[in-house]
Formats: C-alpha cells, sequence, structure tokens
C-alpha cells in the first residue's frame, strides 16, 4: 500500500519563544493555529497572534476534515505525543447534570501519564549522528547547519531522561484532579477513601502522585492510599498479564507498518533542504529514518515548556506532515485497536483491567462506599480498554486503511494523560445495586456505551452484564492473520 501525496513547497517557519522572559513562568499555550510567519513575527507573542487569527477561521472550520484538523494544528500529528488538549486546544466539556435524586458517589479511573520525553533516547542522538556525519563532509545546507544545532540541543535536554515524565505532564494530572473534584464533590467528600495504583514506571508513578496531592490538597479529609507493585501489573501494565499472548500479532502488525513506512515515507525533498549534495544523501544517509526521526521530535516539543521557543514542523509541508501522521495513525490502529488485520483481538489485552474495574465498583455498592479507585499507566493499556470498553466509536473495524483517518483518529483518542472515568450514582438517601447508574467520561467528555442510554447514563447492572458477556468470550491468540 503506497499513501500517495503532492509535495508543495514549505514555508519556512522561524521558532517563536513562548516564554515569559521577565519571570520565566510558561505562558498557557493555545495550539489552535499554525503560525507559519515570516522573521518578523518572531518578536510578537504568540499568544496574541493566536488570538488574532482564531478570529479569521472560517465557520466550516467547525467541522474541519481529519487533514484540515492537522494541518490546523500540527500538534495533532504528534498522535500519541499530542499533548493533552482539554483546557488548552479544546474547552472543557460541559457534563449533564446528575439524575433528579441521584448523586455520584464513586469512580473507576483509568488515565495515561501526562506529557513525557521521548522513550528511546536513540532518537534523540541518531538524526544528530546522521546530519554531523554531513557535516563533517561539508554538505550541509544552512538550513541544515540550523536542524543540526537544535537536535544537539534538545539531545542535551533529553540526556538520562528518556521516558521521564515532562513539567507540562505534571500539570495536566493537577488539572485533571481538579476538575475532578469540581466536577463531583460528592465522591471527592470528607471521609472518602481514594485508592491510588501506578504500573511501576516512574512517570506513571508522578503522574499518579500529581493527582493525589492535588486531591489531598482540595481536601485533606479524605483517605488517599497510593501504591506501585509487579502485583499489580497483570492488568495495570503491559508484559506480565494476557498481552503476552498477543506478542506474535504484533510482530505481524509490525510488518504491516514497516511496509507502509517502507513505500510510503518519501524524503527526497526534505533532505534537499538539509543537504546540499544529493550523490552524499542518497549514499550516506538513511533518509527515510532521518525524516521519521526529525518529525518524532518535532511532535514531541509540544510536551515541554522549557522547549516552547523550539519548532521542527517548518521543516515539512502539509502533505508531508499529514503524511507522516496517517501512517502514524495506522500504526496505533493495527497494533493495539479493533482491526481486522489483527483479527479483532487487540482489545482483549485489557480484559484483566476491566474486569478489575467492575470488581471495585461491586465492592464499593456492596459496602456503600464513597471515593474513586484511580490506576495510572498507559496508553497501550487504555486503547484496547477503551475498544473493549466501545466508548464512542474507538472500536471502528474497518479493514480499508487508506481512508482510516476518516473514521478513526489517534490524537482524539490516546493523547498524554488520556483517561476513562466511570462515575457511578445513588439515590440520595440510598438504594440497592438495581438502582445505580453509571456514565462513562472518555477524556473528559460524556462518552456514548454500546447499549440504550437516558443521555450519559446507563443502569449499571446492564453495562456490567454486557461487559461480562464480552469479556467471558475465548480469544484465540493462537492464529497468524
Amino acid at each position: 500500500m503506497v499513501l500517495a501525496v503532492t509535495l508543495p513547497t514549505p514555508v519556512q517557519e522561524p521558532g517563536i519563544n513562548q516564554r515569559n522572559k521577565m519571570n520565566h513562568k510558561p505562558i498557557a499555550k493555545n495550539r489552535e493555529v499554525n503560525l507559519r510567519f515570516a522573521c518578523a513575527a518572531r518578536h510578537i507573542p504568540k499568544r496574541l497572534l493566536h488570538c488574532a487569527l482564531l478570529l479569521l477561521l472560517p465557520v466550516w472550520s467547525l467541522a474541519a476534515t481529519p487533514q484540515e484538523e492537522v494541518t490546523s494544528n500540527y500538534h495533532r500529528s504528534g498522535s500519541n505525543h499530542y499533548a493533552y488538549p482539554i483546557g488548552v486546544d479544546q474547552p472543557v466539556p460541559a457534563l449533564s447534570a446528575a439524575p433528579a435524586g441521584y448523586e455520584a458517589f464513586y469512580m473507576s479511573h483509568y488515565g495515561r501519564h501526562g506529557s513525557r520525553w521521548l522513550t528511546n533516547e536513540r532518537t534523540y542522538a541518531n538524526p544528530v549522528r546522521q546530519l554531523e556525519r554531513a557535516d563533517s563532509a561539508g554538505v550541509l545546507t544552512l538550513q541544515g547547519q540550523r536542524l543540526l544545532r537544535t537536535l544537539r540541543e534538545v539531545r542535551d535536554a533529553a540526556w538520562l531522561r528518556a521516558g521521564d515524565l515532562s513539567d507540562l505532564g505534571a500539570d495536566q494530572h493537577q488539572a485533571i484532579a481538579t476538575r475532578m473534584a469540581d466536577n463531583f464533590p460528592t465522591i471527592f467528600a470528607d471521609g472518602a477513601h481514594i485508592d491510588a495504583r501506578s504500573t511501576v514506571v516512574f512517570r506513571c508513578i508522578l503522574s499518579m502522585q500529581n493527582e493525589t496531592m492535588t486531591l489531598r490538597a482540595r481536601n485533606p479529609r479524605m483517605a488517599i492510599t497510593t501504591d506501585a507493585s509487579y502485583h499489580d501489573m497483570y492488568y495495570m501494565g503491559w508484559g506480565y498479564g494476557e498481552d503476552t499472548l498477543a506478542n506474535h500479532i504484533r510482530h505481524e502488525m509490525t510488518l504491516i507498518t514497516d511496509s507502509i513506512y517502507a513505500e510510503g515515507v518519501h524524503p527526497e525533498r526534505f533532505l534537499q533542504t538539509i543537504v546540499s549534495d544529493s550523490t552524499f544523501a542518497a549514499t550516506h544517509l538513511d533518509g527515510q529514518q532521518l525524516m521519521r526521526d526529525v518529525f518524532d521530535i518535532a511532535g514531541s516539543l509540544q510536551n515541554h515548556y522549557q522547549m516552547d521557543y523550539l519548532n521542527l514542523f517548518y521543516l515539512f509541508t502539509n502533505d508531508e506532515i499529514f503524511n507522516l501522521w496517517r501512517m502514524k495513525n495506522i500504526y496505533w490502529y493495527v497494533h493495539w485497536a479493533n482491526a481486522p488485520q489483527n483479527g479483532h483481538r487487540m482489545p482483549f489485552i485489557s480484559r484483566a483491567l476491566l474486569r478489575d474495574m467492575i470488581a471495585t465498583a461491586d465492592t464499593a455498592i456492596e459496602h456503600g462506599d464513597t471515593g474513586a479507585s484511580l490506576r495510572f499507566g498507559h496508553e497501550t493499556c487504555l486503547l484496547p480498554l477503551a475498544c473493549l470498553m466501545e466508548l464512542d466509536s474507538v472500536n471502528y473495524a474497518g479493514s480499508d486503511l487508506d481512508n482510516l483517518h476518516l473514521h478513526w483518529q489517534d490524537y482524539n483518542i490516546i493523547p498524554m494523560a488520556c483517561n476513562i472515568q466511570m462515575v457511578f450514582y445513588r439515590p440520595v438517601g440510598g438504594g440497592n445495586a438495581n438502582d445505580i447508574l453509571v456514565k462513562v467520561l472518555f477524556n473528559e467528555h460524556e462518552a456514548t456505551l454500546p447499549m440504550a442510554t437516558d443521555g450519559p447514563y446507563a443502569r449499571w447492572t446492564d453495562l456490567r452484564d454486557y461487559y461480562l458477556r464480552k469479556l467471558d468470550t475465548p480469544t484465540d491468540w493462537s492464529a497468524s492473520f
């Protein structure tokens, strides 16, 4: 499969410094419009430019196509590196009022860690090595020299930080916790028990700590416990549970996506802008990998306040940005979602996680508890979980990868700090299990569920029975496709 595109000449864009030079405090980010301006724009605050240009957006942009969404906000092309947009790129969703006579009393949650550094230091180091090879040969253009300086700066900042939670990632979880407490004061109330658990990965532990410290500051009269143990990894993370049975499937999906990248990445124009000798570029550089690495770094810079002044998207055309994102979108779909290519099996690697969410809810209902079960992990768990729960259209199952982007967009599903909140309601003054209602917030908006509901609310016994029947369905992990 070849993802063909026409590549126009890019408009060069300088980096624009977003930091407040007086107090070194990062300015709030609004990334809704791309700023491809001349060098004179360097000294205009980007926040003011955003505000001015947002007024010029046509009405049809409210119903934009995925290509328009990506090219109007390049940060979306980061896929799973897209910084959590709620309260930044997107307004905080409005929530329905509690049903008459009901109050929220319990939340069962799974959330991805916040914004982080790239997980593989080679992604930072390899493009530097390639460009240094060209620099030693004297074939870097002025743009190539500028790129090398930027990549060295980013590489040095990332030294020994692969996968670490970033400054922005900490803020994301503090903000999510604040909205949780504001939205559901009867859950995060005096005497409530908040049980928070994390995978053993540092960025997840720190994400948990940022949320729980914020909740404790909001109400110190809650009992909050935290834990991070291999004991819980079989359902909280990956590599210890049913997901290990799918290793051969992921290998097969890698063959598919590697082939798509090999056919779909066209680095010739990109290389011409940074290397003056096309023969040297063809014989001494891995152009496809260089282009992919620089694109990954470009999409990751949004996750750091300290790198607000850096920009690498000017190196790519709109078509290149969209094409590279579309291949990433395919990667996430076939590897972790309900794709025919993987036999519709990958959602079931989160079977134990959904069972745990159901079990803890049943315990809270039985004991009449008030509080929350908070879990902190990874998008490689949350994406299969969202498919398994059939939230919104995440469980899409189309086979046409060329047009996947029209139906399924990873940036809407697995940005940094993505989260699922199951919110349970009971009649004020008591009631039994048959009276319990539930709604699910997916990245803080009210999600549709796989059954008829009264607005966002479903009867818990109905939703529970639906999920348990699905979880009891055997999965043949041995078959190959």
